[in-house]
């Protein structure tokens, strides 16, 4: 059975082939080219987070490789009432071909593969947000024409997004610079897993030697869906890891801009950035469609 639960779980080979597969998905689109891949088949789609990209992106995906997607907020099954998830998994795997999961716990996406009988997604946890980042990276080789040897840089928070991008960087070839706080650095798994790659990985508080000659910089929101209580610390804690025109100038002239959206200009972006990079931005929004497309047809086909 596969699952994509985190980006450690993926080889080179397989983001390679997602991304080559979501590509063709993207043309054939375009192009009006039918693609019904999963024609009858059912995918459960289970929210404990809200969401308007990874709600609408999934739905439409479904629908337009011929399957059907089942919305299941958590709070309205028994999950909510406390059913353990892996009774939740032997019960969906009787009735569903695929489950997504947005949720909070990486062990709760664990044990669904574990004792469920489907393909497990993971749609976003506090550990890892793997789709997002296959989206990422397909973006990128979309604009630079290739993944191996760009400088990816990450500035933000050590969060679920500092973790994927760290894994599937350094797996297609990219060197990955990451500036954040002291006290908010990613996953010490991911660390340990970078730890292995040498010089082209780099953990940094210093914002310019990050982004350095960067082909890529990203961010993402200081304070993440969950965190709301905390956003006033955060703001303080996080004062200065912004990209503006002063980060950028340290980047290569042609360097892309991308965030998973949604932003808060001023905070982690400024808003003159953001307009400056909207294009990127918004084709990487569009992205999630096309290489999740991808994921559904890997793991349910």
């Amino acid at each position: 059975m596969k699952h994509l639960l985190k980006m450690l779980d993926l080889s080179r080979d397989e983001i390679l082939s997602i991304l080559n597969l979501g590509d063709q998905l993207k043309y054939e689109q375009k192009h009006h080219i039918p693609h019904r891949h999963l024609e009858g088949k059912t995918l459960g789609m289970i929210f404990s987070k809200s969401s308007t990209r990874t709600r609408v992106s999934f739905e439409t995906g479904m629908v337009q490789l011929g399957g059907y997607p089942l919305f299941l907020s958590s709070s309205d099954m028994q999950l909510g009432r406390g059913e353990p998830i892996k009774d939740t998994a032997r019960v969906l795997s009787r009735y569903l071909d695929g489950i997504m999961i947005r949720t909070f716990a990486q062990q709760d996406v664990e044990d669904l593969a574990a004792y469920g009988s489907i393909p497990i997604i993971n749609g976003l946890t506090d550990f890892a947000h793997p789709c997002q980042v296959l989206a990422d990276l397909m973006t990128i080789r979309e604009y630079k024409g290739n993944l191996e040897g760009l400088t990816m840089c990450y500035i933000g928070d050590g969060n679920n997004m500092a973790n994927s991008l760290i894994v599937g960087g350094l797996k297609v070839g990219m060197k990955v610079r990451v500036a954040t706080p002291a006290a908010y650095k990613p996953d010490q798994s991911v660390l340990d897993f970078a730890a292995d790659f040498g010089d082209a990985f780099t953990l940094t508080e210093d914002l310019s030697t990050a982004a350095q000659d960067a082909d890529v910089v990203i961010t993402d929101v200081w304070a993440s869906m969950g965190q709301e209580g905390e956003a006033q610390q955060r703001r303080k804690d996080f004062a200065g890891f912004q990209i503006n025109r002063e980060l950028m100038s340290h980047a290569k002239a042609d360097s892309l801009v991308l965030h998973c959206l949604p932003a808060h200009r001023e905070e982690e972006i400024t808003g003159e950035m953001f307009d400056a990079h909207a294009a990127e931005i918004f084709d990487e929004a569009e992205n999630r469609l096309h290489a999740q497309k991808a994921v559904l047809v890997h793991l349910m086909k």
